[in-house]
């Protein structure tokens, strides 16, 4: 069934991080949410990609979760959670506090199927509204004609899984990040993990004494980040990197890549304990394991792969956004190719502290469109 087309000067899509702090920053300078501010998530519920984590993660031992701006004036802070609770729990219980308090109306769950241009021009001759095409849950479709789309999909609908040869003979289990749930999975197996990242080195540690065994491979040599400001120089220098692929075009590059991994206390007891030692990466899989850069063959029961995400822009092919290199030239959060479309948490945007800090500013780039439509109008 298909629902009337609906109105609105700005659609954000997603609502984790970036999308629900460039909506409350849109919502402090004038629009209303639900009809000048349209936010839809495809989430069934609050929290963005956390509400997906698995059952033993917990705040501290992953990426810190920056607070939204606004929740300080609720008294809620990330830093004074329970660490106790799994961190899906306190961050879904955090958005969903945030989300009523601010009256942010978000409409889920709701799937973005296409963003496309209005075939239809303005007076003037300018290009006419963006068009958000929906899905729900029921099959019900719909449109929503936009001045401005703010993209906040994130990564988690898109992991990222290399092509092994052999891959698709091995008879044992194969799951990416978004797939793993609790390491009781996993009792008694022979259990590889693929990855270089945070993820990876935390499947390893709950697996530890719970799996059989555990072989860790990776795609590039693991350096182990000791020194915090030389730590934070990498991060830096990472988010540049981050920034000038954005700018000319092209596919993202890992951050963990260009930051190192720092070593946590936790991270150190393993170390010490011999567990986390990286391998490089296999060379292919059989029906029952897989055969190392050497020759060994690892029998297997499991492969993980923790081995990232892309951005989720599938949505966007309409607007033909992508260049031969692959990627969407994006310059401060705005597309080049579409100034009326912003992603927001796109490229050094993609940390929850980068996602906050840029909701300021691509709001208030996205009130200057709308402010330049409203002198058009009047003309």
């Amino acid at each position: 069934m298909r629902t009337a087309v609906q109105q609105a000067r700005v659609v954000v899509i997603g609502a984790g991080q970036a999308g629900l702090s460039v909506a409350w920053h849109l919502q402090r300078a004038g629009l209303s949410a639900g009809s000048d501010l349209v936010v839809l998530d495809r989430a069934p519920g609050t929290g963005g990609a956390w509400q997906f984590r698995w059952d033993a993660l917990r705040l501290g031992l992953a990426h810190r979760v920056h607070d939204l701006p606004g929740m300080h004036e609720m008294g809620l802070r990330f830093d004074e959670a329970d660490r106790s609770r799994p961190a899906r729990e306190v961050v879904a219980e955090y958005y969903r506090r945030f989300e009523e308090h601010h009256d942010l109306r978000v409409r889920r769950p709701v799937a973005v199927t296409a963003v496309h241009r209005e075939d239809e021009r303005r007076p003037d001759g300018t290009a006419g509204a963006l068009v958000v095409e929906t899905r729900e849950d029921d099959g019900t479709t719909g449109a929503i004609r936009s001045e401005v789309v703010v993209n906040a999909s994130g990564t988690w609908g898109t992991p990222f899984v290399p092509w092994i040869p052999g891959r698709d003979v091995f008879r044992g289990r194969q799951l990416d990040t978004t797939g793993y749930r609790d390491a009781a999975d996993f009792t008694g197996q022979d259990v590889v993990v693929v990855g270089g990242g945070t993820s990876a080195i935390g499947f390893l540690l709950e697996l530890d004494g719970v799996a059989r065994s555990t072989r860790w491979f990776t795609r590039r040599p693991v350096v182990w980040s000791e020194d915090r400001a030389l730590a934070v120089g990498a991060a830096v220098s990472a988010v540049e990197d981050q920034d000038r692929a954005a700018r000319a075009g092209r596919t993202l590059p890992s951050i963990v890549s260009g930051t190192g991994l720092p070593v946590t206390p936790r991270i150190r007891r393993g170390l010490a304990r011999g567990l986390l030692q990286p391998e490089p990466m296999f060379t292919r899989l059989d029906a029952d394991g897989v055969e190392t850069a050497t020759g060994e063959h690892v029998r297997a029961d499991a492969v993980i792969w923790a081995t990232g995400f892309r951005a989720d822009l599938r949505h966007l092919a309409p607007l033909h956004l992508r260049t031969e290199a692959g990627g969407i030239v994006v310059e401060d959060g705005r597309s080049e190719a579409e100034p009326r479309l912003f992603l927001a948490g796109y490229g050094p945007q993609a940390s929850t502290i980068g996602a906050n800090r840029a909701g300021r500013r691509t709001a208030r780039q996205v009130m200057a469109v709308l402010a330049a439509d409203d002198t058009v109008a009047s003309a």
